[in-house]
């Protein structure tokens, strides 16, 4: 009898009698992921520890329990990870080691690539609206339109300080979805707005850049858009110190730590967190379903506005702008501008469009930046 109570008591403390058809659901969903990430490369940094940290919370929930539901005041593991994700400590982080590994160089050395990055902010604003006529309140539609910026750490800011914490985990793994899917979705919308001849356009060499330029970017990027919308401080203020790391020359150490080391070690916390923020109660409602296609209507919006200024740019520059790099505006550094020189390779080998495409598409780090401070702007948070 002891014996039989024991395996009793052993088979009740499996998860297979608390999982409902939800968790099923998720578990097959982060094995989704899992294969695209690992078999098909689709931004694996990305995806493997949000589809673990999904995989998890579904097969023990209290991974992310809350210190307040518990009789001893500790919480789970995960839920240590994703308070620092509220307290926008690791979307902050994030930015500063993007910004010490990217060259600003290219946007530097052709300045007007600003506005293609500004223009696929169009997608943002356009699924603002969008989301406030499917139902959504104002600060939850502003939360949900970000994902059109295909920047996964400004939508888990901005969802937070908008105090829409109950749609992170659906926010978030769209967010990162998008980004790492940038390969599948771009290429057709790019091929649709653009013609052979536009898309064989071949661009001049772009004009070597100073070390004093480059050291000055950061500091009158930070100035500026700090001054005019101070919320942005968080993030704009750390990808700049993050790139002036880099350029200033003299504090080697601190690049490579915020660069490679710290970088990975908040990716590992934020990619878990998110995922453990993907329960099948928090994640299978009617409301995901509907931020899910908002992100990709923002997602398309924005890498066709960011097109269409590029023809524009075709025009009126005598057809010397490639206006594939205007789908580089939306900020998947670098993965867009990576997508904007397949696709003219495609139709020319010997096109190298990659360092222009890299202008705009850091330009759109910086103007989703400006889209998120906006919105705080617009809602009165500091």
């Amino acid at each position: 009898m002891n014996v039989a109570q024991t395996f009793s008591n052993l088979l009740q403390q499996t998860a297979f009698f608390s999982m409902t058809w939800g968790n099923v659901v998720m578990i097959i969903v982060a094995f989704i992921y899992l294969y695209l990430a690992i078999a098909k490369g689709f931004e694996p940094l990305l995806l493997v520890p949000i589809a673990f940290g999904m995989l998890l919370v579904n097969i023990y929930p209290d991974i992310m329990v809350d210190p307040a539901d518990t009789m001893n005041g500790t919480g789970g593991l995960l839920w240590y990870f994703f308070h620092m994700d509220e307290l926008t400590i690791l979307p902050s982080l994030i930015f500063m080691g993007v910004g010490a590994q990217t060259d600003f160089s290219p946007l530097i050395a052709n300045p007007i690539t600003f506005l293609l990055g500004a223009a696929a902010q169009f997608g943002i604003y356009s699924a603002y609206f969008l989301a406030i006529f499917m139902g959504f309140n104002g600060a939850a539609a502003a939360a949900i339109s970000i994902i059109g910026g295909a920047d996964g750490p400004t939508s888990i800011f901005l969802c937070n300080k908008l105090g829409q914490t109950a749609l992170l985990g659906p926010i978030a793994v769209a967010a990162y979805s998008y980004m790492s899917l940038v390969p599948i979705i771009q290429p057709p919308i790019m091929r649709a707005m653009t013609t052979p001849e536009e898309r064989t356009v071949h661009m001049d060499h772009l004009r070597p850049v100073s070390k004093l330029e480059k050291i000055l970017f950061p500091i009158i990027v930070t100035v500026v858009v700090c001054v005019l919308l101070p919320t942005t401080a968080p993030l704009v203020g750390m990808l700049m110190l993050g790139n002036l790391f880099k350029e200033c020359g003299v504090v080697k150490q601190l690049t490579e730590t915020a660069s490679n080391a710290l970088m990975y070690i908040v990716v590992i916390l934020l990619g878990t967190s998110v995922g453990g923020a993907t329960s099948a109660q928090a994640f299978l409602k009617i409301d995901t379903l509907k931020i899910v296609v908002l992100g990709l209507v923002a997602f398309a919006f924005g890498t066709w506005a960011g097109v269409i200024l590029g023809k524009v740019m075709y025009k009126l520059s005598g057809h010397k702008i490639n206006p594939l790099i205007g789908s580089a505006g939306v900020s998947a550094v670098p993965m867009a501008a990576r997508v904007s020189q397949k696709v003219a390779s495609e139709y020319d080998p010997t096109n190298f469009v990659l360092m222009h495409a890299m202008g705009p598409n850091v330009a759109g780090v910086i103007g989703t930046a400006v889209a998120a401070g906006t919105f705080m702007a617009v809602y009165g948070v500091k």
